[in-house]
């Protein structure tokens, strides 16, 4: 029976491919949008589901303070090295104007690295009858591996497409593909480049 695949687009958003917070990726970023693109047109014209998940977090976020959400101050707890933000509502957190979107395309603010935590994803994947996904974006040693690998625990097929992704540094980026090239997850999850993803996502 022939798969019926979903793209997710992770983080591309304004201030992670633009701006000066996320300076240390942003130019690995913006290299990927050709390749995507050319993922996207492949996929709106299969007529596939496409997801752009994208960082929507608070201002004081526990990421950037170290304080849960309801949670009293505490003298001495910080956040991580983060820096805030795609702050949600902002324009910021918004895709980034260079990928071509398609009406039909989905939106998903998430706040968290996966693109299935808190954010309903599995729920509309599953309505559109979807069993693959192929993942791109950035980064791949975060978002683009945990959204990977929350796709195989609700039982989706995963393709990450590796140069479609990337990483502030090509080294990690190489070293987290090569954990899962011939893992013995294969082939539920698969590392692919495009050409090869796009023929392996409807078999």
């Amino acid at each position: 029976m022939q798969s019926t695949p979903a793209v997710i687009v992770v983080d591309m958003v304004n201030d992670n491919v633009h701006g000066p917070e996320h300076a240390f990726i942003a130019s690995a970023a913006r290299a990927l949008i050709p390749g995507i693109n050319r993922l996207l047109e492949a996929a709106h014209e299969r007529g596939w589901t496409v997801v752009f998940a994208g960082d929507s977090f608070r201002r004081d976020d526990f990421y950037f303070t170290g304080i849960a959400a309801g949670a009293a101050p505490r003298e001495g707890l910080r956040g991580s090295r983060l820096k805030p933000h795609a702050i949600e509502g902002t324009r910021g957190a918004e895709v980034v104007a260079e990928l071509r979107r398609d009406t039909r395309d989905l939106v998903l603010p998430k706040r968290r690295m996966s693109a299935f935590f808190g954010t309903g994803l599995e729920r509309t994947l599953r309505a559109g009858g979807v069993d693959t996904v192929l993942v791109c974006g950035i980064a791949t040693p975060f978002c683009v591996l945990t959204t990977t690998l929350d796709a195989l625990c609700h039982d989706f097929r995963a393709v990450i497409v590796e140069d479609c992704c990337a990483a502030a540094r090509p080294g990690e980026h190489e070293a987290v593909l090569g954990c899962y090239r011939s893992s013995a997850l294969h082939p539920l999850l698969r590392v692919l480049p495009l050409d090869e993803a796009l023929e392996a996502a409807l078999q």
